[in-house]
């Protein structure tokens, strides 16, 4: 989908050279580090005007590319 496209752009351009669309674990495989993860939160913020709280940054909304999409269309629908 077009939303998932513009996520795996995002995770590329802040970590560039993995497999994001494949990957199972971006946390527990220490691919995203706390750091990706809040320059992640500023792009997905700016790309889909939308506002992630402290509170949606946990691992469980991070873990992979499609809990990242579940996690914008949460954000796009509140």
């Amino acid at each position: 989908t077009e939303c998932m496209d513009e996520i795996l752009a995002i995770l590329n351009n802040v970590k560039p050279g993995q497999d994001y669309a494949h990957d199972e674990d971006l946390i527990g495989h220490k691919i995203l580090d706390s750091l990706n993860i809040i320059t992640l939160v500023f792009e997905l913020e700016q790309a889909f005007g939308i506002s992630i709280t402290t509170v949606d940054v946990t691992p469980e909304n991070f873990k992979y590319a499609a809990a990242i999409q579940a996690l914008v269309e949460r954000k796009e629908n509140e």
